[in-house]
């Protein structure tokens, strides 16, 4: 079956929105394939522009999932691909690694949790998110962690809130230090 975010969650219900968000991570893990339109990337272009690469929510959409494929703006595969998917492209890899700051290994097996907290909030504050408050939220998932969603937030109390419950899970106040 397909899935897409923008179009099975119902935003005005709270507790549809909840369980949704705390269950993204899982759903993209456990899918078989994730395919990402960058209708910003000319056909020749480059993943370099592409303000994909640079939305909050996107992380876990990257970092989750197996396999993943990428198409371009008038729909071809990204970079004629010679292996089954992106993350098994090493050129891809290498670009998406210089695109993001992240290391290619958490492209091929990522796990989530508190282990790479300081690194996984590095790479989420290069983001940006419509709500201010997603910024925290879009990270429970990787870091597994449950954050009750309260749409309408100040961002710095979610992120207080996010970072509090990496502290009570870990122990680690170097977190604080990101």
């Amino acid at each position: 079956w397909t899935w897409s975010d923008t179009c099975c969650i119902d935003k005005h219900g709270s507790a549809e929105v909840q369980e949704t968000m705390g269950s993204m991570f899982t759903w993209y893990r456990q899918s078989a394939l994730t395919v990402v339109y960058l209708c910003d990337v000319p056909d020749t272009g480059s993943v370099d522009s592409s303000e994909w690469f640079r939305r909050g929510w996107t992380l876990q959409e990257l970092l989750a999932p197996d396999s993943i494929v990428f198409y371009t703006k008038t729909r071809p595969l990204y970079r004629n691909l010679t292996s089954l998917h992106h993350k098994a492209d090493a050129v891809v890899l290498e670009e998406l690694e210089r695109v993001t700051g992240t290391e290619r290994r958490f492209f091929k097996s990522f796990s989530p949790g508190l282990d790479d907290a300081c690194l996984i909030l590095q790479w989420a504050s290069q983001r940006t998110t419509t709500r201010p408050e997603d910024s925290a939220y879009s990270l429970s998932g990787i870091l597994n962690l449950h954050l009750p969603v309260m749409h309408g937030e100040s961002a710095e109390n979610a992120l207080g809130l996010l970072l509090a419950e990496v502290v009570s899970h870990s122990g680690d106040i170097s977190v604080l230090d990101w």
